[in-house]
């Protein structure tokens, strides 16, 4: 038995022996890095990283989603009056409401000055671009909630959506200058040179319009407040803006203020545009240089607050 316990048994078993050469087959990342090697087809991979509190905006990727903004504006452009009655004579109508009722109250019972012109041509040439603001602000500053659906599912620069908002605006502007040329036509105002600069001051509007929409549409996506505050903060601030009245009525220790608005500047420079008058230039710089530091504090909030809108939309 004791030498029972120390015998080996051993079964007789059949191994092929590799070649002495051939190597083991790779597998896992070394079969990827393999097939790379021998000419296998790679798929692209397209990384989005999450952008920088403090980077600024890329504009090539702006440039590049230009499509989008084009689509975008003429959406809203079509829905705006999609099933109504009057369709775009709204556009119209507003403004020239608006002139009556002012002319009536501030024009003939409160003897508003206009700088020697009529005074519905006056305010009318106010309240052109102002209308248009106070209808890009309002519109953009809802933008992203309303577009909610499309933010949650596609990446693009999210600066498309109030860009396009106030994009879309410029259409209604259009429609209702016809209506002043005629009013201006019916006055027997001449048309002058200066007409050439109105389509460079609403180039300048709508800058301003855009810092001001894109600043309130990150604001309302995280506090919807601004949807109920905005309309009344516009309102005052239409009568800090010399709309209804002119520069001159204000009290000249008072004027600096005024001077602080850049739509003050704005509006001054598109009523002497209008009435082939000369221009207040120190006005005007003063509001491209605050329409500037608009842009910066709110090219840098909006991007601040661009990497949470997919989350709290």
């Amino acid at each position: 038995m004791k030498a029972l316990r120390h015998e080996i048994m051993e079964s007789p078993m059949t191994t092929e022996e590799a070649p002495p050469n051939a190597e083991t087959p790779p597998c896992g990342a070394a079969a990827s890095a393999a097939g790379s090697a021998i000419g296998a087809p790679r798929v692209p991979t397209l990384v989005i990283e999450g952008g920088k509190a403090l980077r600024g905006f890329d504009f090539r990727d702006l440039w590049a989603h230009r499509d989008l903004l084009y689509f975008l504006a003429w959406r809203d452009v079509k829905v705006r009056y999609k099933q109504t009655a009057m369709g775009v004579a709204w556009v119209i109508l507003q403004p020239l409401l608006t002139m009556a009722i002012f002319t009536v109250l501030f024009g003939r019972l409160a003897k508003v000055p206009s700088d020697g012109e009529p005074y519905p041509i006056f305010v009318f040439a106010g309240l052109l671009p102002w209308t248009y603001f106070n209808q890009a602000v309002t519109t953009a500053s809802n933008s992203l909630v309303g577009n909610a659906a499309l933010i949650t599912k596609v990446y693009f620069p999210r600066l498309v959506i109030p860009a396009a908002a106030v994009c879309a605006g410029l259409v209604d502007f259009a429609i209702s200058a016809s209506i002043m040329f005629l009013m201006a036509f019916h006055y027997g105002m001449p048309f002058g040179a200066s007409l050439l600069l109105i389509p460079p001051l609403m180039a300048l509007t709508a800058l301003f319009a855009l810092c001001v929409g894109m600043w309130m549409s990150a604001l309302n996506v995280k506090y919807r407040d601004v949807r109920y505050a905005l309309p009344f903060l516009l309102q005052i601030w239409m009568y800090l803006t010399p709309i209804i009245y002119p520069l001159k009525f204000i009290p000249e220790r008072w004027r600096w203020l005024l001077a602080l608005n850049p739509l003050s500047g704005m509006i001054q420079a598109f009523r002497a545009a209008v009435f082939g008058r000369a221009i207040d230039w120190s006005g005007l710089g003063l509001a491209c240089a605050m329409t500037a530091v608009f842009l910066i504090a709110a090219g840098w909030s909006f991007r601040r607050m661009e990497r949470q809108f997919a989350d709290i939309v």
